[in-house]
């Protein structure tokens, strides 16, 4: 776990939002979600290592990321994607938030 997961997991319990780090999300494969709530079947993926050139960002990670994702989808989960910057910035929790249920829709990115 990194710097930046722990950033991410301070800002979501001073807010008392509930998420578990690590869970793995699939029946049979072992993969697993940076952050989920199983309960609401969110979850959030930290993408720190965009610009390291982390394994993550080869062609063949990415292909894994997209399997990984696509079959989350398909087994009911809403994923939401974090970097760096908008966890730093506030944006990533705002998102949080709002799918959560805790704050009003916020504008939609055409109007930003």
């Amino acid at each position: 776990m990194s710097q930046l997961e722990d950033h991410l997991a301070f800002q979501l319990k001073a807010v008392g939002l509930d998420f578990t780090r690590e869970v793995r999300f699939h029946p049979k494969r072992r993969w697993r979600m940076d952050f989920a709530n199983t309960d609401k079947k969110l979850a959030i993926e930290v993408q720190g290592g965009l610009w390291s050139g982390g394994a993550h960002t080869t062609g063949r990670g990415v292909t894994r990321d997209i399997e990984k994702m696509n079959e989350a989808v398909r087994l009911g989960w809403m994923i939401l994607y974090a970097t760096k910057e908008t966890i730093e910035s506030g944006e990533c929790l705002a998102l949080v938030e709002e799918m959560w249920g805790q704050r009003p829709t916020c504008a939609s990115r055409e109007e930003r």
